[in-house]
């Protein structure tokens, strides 16, 4: 297991896939796309002394269903998830740290087929948002941006939790979510058994606990922008009252990368079609710099 060292060095990677999102108005696509551009706009990759990857581009976003799938972009989102993992498969080889920068939550497939391909990883998932949403708790499904989570635990279309047939990603007993605050979600999350900690009732303690076993190779974080509060950071395309503030969010990044076995972290959601002046923007930079740097 390996923590974040000299050696083992920070590496940006643009991920700015927006196909698992359902369009928030007519004649229009998610700006989640454009986050990466913002945070860099930001200085994040100087500040953080980072190596530069560059930008996996996605395939191009359709607003309309494609015949005989049933997520939207579904296979756009599978070609997309195979070209992410190899990618972060090739940073952790060459001894980097991934930090992906999204794009949507549906970019959580990447790394955890890449981690799923070399061993047995956990994932620490920190979100307002279980993202749990599958056919055996919703009558309905289709943005895989609401069921990542449901994905790479096993649950969902094959052609997205299957690929290569390493279902699941993660097991359920190797996830920890953190901050959900979503009421449906609470309720889906609880009775899936998968441990979570609700809103801002976080402890490191108890996420190692999970992430931090024998059985398991490492573990991948997750964040989403809207684990912070709106008052904090409103730009995100579902705001959900009850969120941590900029301290908790830095302390929380920080603890969870300074464990053993931190294999990458990815963001995502931040929209800056709804962040005119880039100051939040600007904010969720100066989290990651915190926490990381």
């Amino acid at each position: 297991m390996n923590r974040i060292t000299p050696d083992r060095h920070l590496t940006i990677l643009d991920a700015p896939s927006n196909l698992g999102l359902r369009p928030l108005a007519p004649d229009t696509i998610p700006g989640c796309y454009k986050a990466p551009w913002a945070l860099r706009n930001a200085g994040l990759v100087r500040r953080l002394g980072a190596a530069d990857a560059g930008t996996l581009v996605p395939p191009r976003y359709v607003a309309t269903w494609e015949p005989g799938s049933g997520v939207r972009n579904g296979r756009a989102i599978a070609a997309y998830t195979r070209e992410l993992a190899d990618k972060v498969t090739g940073i952790r080889a060459a001894g980097g740290f991934p930090v992906l920068l999204g794009g949507d939550c549906s970019i959580m497939l990447g790394p955890a087929l890449a981690l799923r391909r070399s061993g047995r990883y956990g994932v620490a998932y920190l979100d307002a948002h279980a993202d749990f949403r599958h056919l055996g708790n919703s009558p309905h499904v289709g943005a895989a941006a609401g069921e990542d989570l449901a994905l790479i635990t096993g649950r969902g279309d094959d052609y997205l939790s299957d690929i290569d047939g390493l279902r699941p990603y993660v097991r359920d007993e190797d996830v920890i979510v953190i901050g959900v605050r979503d009421e449906e979600d609470l309720r889906d999350i609880a009775d899936s058994g998968i441990a979570h900690l609700p809103g801002t009732d976080i402890s490191l303690d108890d996420a190692s606990k999970v992430l931090v076993r024998d059985e398991l190779d490492g573990f991948w974080i997750h964040v989403d922008a809207d684990i912070l509060d709106p008052s904090v950071l409103s730009a995100v395309d579902s705001p959900t009252p009850g969120g941590l503030d900029a301290a908790q969010l830095t302390e929380l990044i920080r603890g969870l990368t300074q464990l053993p076995g931190a294999a990458g972290l990815e963001v995502t959601i931040l929209d800056p079609d709804l962040d005119e002046d880039g100051s939040q923007a600007a904010l969720l930079a100066d989290i990651l710099v915190k926490a990381l740097a």
